[in-house]
């Protein structure tokens, strides 16, 4: 199931490696609706960071649910599984140097604004990560504007060249609007 409100969006899941994929697009998707396309990297790592560990610890099933909220200055980013056990964070020095695995929460802490893990019920825990939003704010279309900017001519506006003989050079457009 998926649903996209306007400031809000979950998946569930089972936390499959193909499944992983998937729901990286669906976020991606999501914050480019969103125009917060600057968070689209960290959210996507956080998000797989997080759907791996429920893949590799979760038991007794891999069912979990993605939610992403877009609040007043930040964006949360919850992954909510059926495992009441909560994660441990490995202390970097305990982890020997080509190890494949037992960072990813310290790398969610590192790129996020904030981090932590609740008990979800009785059987159940929720993990979650926020990153800012008040910093990637586009800059108005007017603010955009103030480079000097000469309009693209339309393809009826092509005129002739300067020997009269080729129609001077027009600039391949889209066909989509925006």
């Amino acid at each position: 199931m998926i649903s996209y409100p306007n400031r809000h969006c979950t998946v569930e899941l089972q936390a499959l490696p193909s499944r992983i994929g998937q729901v990286r697009r669906i976020v991606s998707a999501q914050l480019r609706y969103w125009h917060l396309d600057a968070l689209i990297d960290r959210a996507s790592l956080g998000v797989t960071e997080l759907l791996s560990n429920v893949h590799r610890h979760a038991q007794p099933d891999k069912t979990c649910t993605v939610e992403i909220e877009l609040l007043l200055d930040r964006l949360m980013v919850s992954v909510h599984d059926h495992d009441p056990r909560m994660p441990v964070v490995e202390d970097p020095q305990d982890i020997a140097p080509l190890a494949t695995c037992g960072r990813g929460l310290a790398m969610v802490a590192a790129m996020s604004e904030s981090w932590g893990v609740r008990p979800d019920g009785e059987s159940g825990k929720v993990v979650w990560f926020t990153l800012p939003t008040s910093v990637v704010a586009a800059p108005s279309l007017r603010a955009r504007r103030t480079v000097h900017e000469k309009p693209a001519r339309r393809f009826a506006e092509v005129g002739p060249s300067a020997d009269g003989l080729r129609p001077d050079h027009a600039p391949a457009r889209s066909a989509v609007a925006g």
